[in-house]
């Protein structure tokens, strides 16, 4: 396990960071971190996965950024490095979004990408 932000080279841009940190608080357990993690599925080959989770496992690396604990595990970071994550809210509504430079395409939902 690790805890520096630059070995996860992924970004979390400062409005995703506060939504996490709104979503926690919304639970009630400051422990909650951002879990990232990548699945098979989708209809472009992977799939993002956003969730809060207290647990952290043995091939996790953790990282802070904007006050907000991010957790990766090795295997998604080797597919979301480079990436920035964000949060946009617009009349379309609002969502996370991922900026994957290691995606040759994506959908159109942005929630699956392939390599």
């Amino acid at each position: 396990m690790s805890e520096t932000a630059t070995e996860t080279r992924v970004v979390l841009t400062p409005s995703a960071a506060q939504r996490v940190q709104t979503l926690i608080k919304m639970e009630g357990k400051p422990d909650l971190m951002l879990r990232l993690s990548v699945s098979g599925g989708g209809c472009s080959g992977f799939q993002y996965g956003i969730t809060l989770d207290d647990q952290v496992n043995e091939d996790d690396v953790i990282s802070e950024q904007h006050g907000t604990k991010m957790v990766v595990d090795q295997t998604s970071l080797e597919l979301l490095t480079g990436t920035e994550v964000d949060f946009v809210e617009d009349l379309m509504g609002a969502s996370f979004q991922f900026r994957n430079p290691n995606a040759t395409s994506t959908c159109g939902c942005g929630s699956s990408f392939s390599v």
